[in-house]
């Protein structure tokens, strides 16, 4: 069986991997002159290696994927940032957030004792609908899911007899996660940084239907968080390598301009470089409406297409501001480990949801901009020259779309980021010795993202699990025989997650057999 991967980030490789081993030709196809997509590491200033866009690989880590395609045997080494946040306010005041919630509880009542024993009951009452939550994400071959299977019913009725029973829990999920987060806490010590991480879906504190993401904070004191040795092209590299142990072959440079088709079964792909190659099957590994309704040739039509046409995404996404400096930045009150992880400089859960306010409106928010930072050379020697670091500024509700365009307002508003560091850690600027800006406008054309959105879809609780990207696409079929979908805008989540690339490939094995 020939078979076509377009689309050459972690999932479309990790779904050559699976197509690959089960005997399948495979051959990948990468619009960019390297593999990787959002998950490559490149190097915009010598010596200086920053990730294009992920930053930590959770997800993948609540999977066996790693351990199936025996990665860590091609080179992939992970190491654990904990504390997995800190949060840094103007006052000074630390707190940190580390994979053990003994020692984060012990952090935060240094500051609150009070608001400390709140989030240890609102993680008890959390941890266990994420356990039973994670059934979804199918994190494990089919075999090690059954055997997991009693662990995930136990702490669903452990999440229904801790949240009120099935009304109760069904109302928790359908707030926003400002809401919960106002309820189960009591100021914005915690509820700020808790936050910050949520908006990693892309999603307002208002947003009904987000509390998943603030309760998503469970996840991380049971996964933690982690960084590839040699930034995200680590995982990317040993996915390569497992592919070409199993017999597959990439090409880069390679944008398909059609997913050919005769009738209702696929045919192959024609390339912009006017290649054209017949195949037994096609699996996209990119956006699912680019695919489905744009590059298919002829494009999908009836009711399937008109609710892939139908899913959403916002105008809020990330502004990222690479920044190569001679130091990490000085928190007056830092402790060695305080720049493993992610170090949030969000004030309140008001100022986050007014920025996607803003960004939903086309505007910038206003000061001080919801920012956080990645410092993974803290980790990672490999990233940086000696002596200097990787410092990764990100701005959640940066809008895609301004008016006038971001060529105009780019360099002011890095600046404005890089002053948010600045008043927590004063002389960071000074150590700053090259910037690169990664607008929304940059990532959109670059990465072929419309909307500059990293999952192409929304992440809500209408788009998301059996429902992602739609209820008639999640098992990753099409109507046309083999062609099948992937990436981050399928099921079962985005992010580095890997299973959609794993669902995916068993998908069309089963599909092919069955033709």
């Amino acid at each position: 069986m020939r078979v076509a991967v377009v689309g050459g980030g972690h999932n479309g490789l990790v779904a050559a991997c699976y197509l690959a081993r089960a005997g399948a030709e495979v051959l990948v196809l990468e619009q960019a002159g390297k593999l990787g997509g959002g998950s490559r590491t490149d190097e915009p200033a010598p010596g200086f290696h920053f990730n294009t866009h992920s930053a930590a690989h959770n997800i993948i880590n609540a999977t066996d994927v790693v351990t199936d395609l025996g990665l860590r045997e091609a080179g992939l080494e992970y190491r654990e940032m904990d504390p997995f946040s800190i949060a840094v306010f103007t006052d000074g005041t630390i707190v940190r957030f580390h994979r053990s919630i003994e020692r984060t509880v012990a952090s935060i009542a240094e500051a609150d004792p009070a608001e400390a024993r709140r989030y240890a009951d609102w993680m008890d009452e959390a941890m266990p609908v994420i356990t039973a939550m994670r059934v979804g994400l199918g994190g494990y071959g089919r075999a090690r899911q059954l055997r997991r299977l009693p662990r995930h019913m136990i702490a669903g009725v452990q999440a229904l007899a801790r949240n009120g029973g099935p009304v109760g829990l069904a109302g928790l999920l359908l707030q926003p996660y400002g809401r919960v987060l106002q309820e189960r806490l009591g100021s914005e010590l915690v509820r700020a940084p808790v936050s910050a991480f949520a908006a990693h879906a892309s999603a307002s504190p208002d947003e009904p239907g987000s509390a998943l993401f603030g309760l998503w904070q469970a996840f991380y004191h049971q996964v933690g968080q982690w960084h590839a040795v040699g930034g995200s092209q680590g995982l990317i590299d040993a996915l390569a390598k497992r592919l070409e142990s199993y017999g597959g072959q990439w090409r880069t440079g390679a944008a398909v301009e059609r997913i050919t088709r005769t009738g209702s079964r696929v045919t192959g792909v024609v390339l912009e470089s006017g290649d054209r190659l017949t195949t037994d099957a096609v699996l996209t590994a990119i956006d699912p409406r680019i695919a489905l309704l744009e590059l298919l040739d002829p494009p999908l039509t009836g009711p399937v297409a008109d609710a892939l046409r139908a899913t959403r995404r916002g105008n809020a996404v990330q502004m990222l501001v690479l920044l190569a400096t001679t130091a990490l930045p000085g928190y007056a009150r830092a402790r060695p480990g305080d720049w493993n992880g992610l170090q949030s400089f969000v004030d309140s859960v008001d100022s986050l949801a007014d920025g996607f306010a803003q960004a939903n409106a086309r505007r910038l928010p206003e000061d001080p901009v919801p920012t956080y930072a990645f410092t993974p050379s803290a980790l990672d020697s490999s990233l940086a020259p000696p002596g200097h670091h990787t410092v990764y500024l990100a701005c959640p509700t940066a809008p895609h779309q301004v008016p006038g365009g971001w060529a105009n307002a780019a360099a002011a508003f890095a600046d404005r980021m890089v002053d948010t560091v600045e008043k927590r850690a004063p002389g960071f600027t000074d150590t700053v010795v090259n910037r690169t800006i990664r607008t929304p406008e940059h990532m959109a054309r670059e990465l072929r993202w419309p909307g500059a959105h990293p999952m192409y879809v929304g992440v809500s609780l209408d788009q998301v699990g059996l429902l992602r990207p739609t209820r008639a696409l999640s098992a990753h079929t099409t109507p046309i025989r083999g062609l099948v979908i992937s990436g981050a805008g399928t099921a079962p989540v985005g992010g580095i997650a890997g299973t959609p690339g794993r669902r995916a490939a068993h998908a069309l094995l089963r599909s092919m057999r069955q033709a």
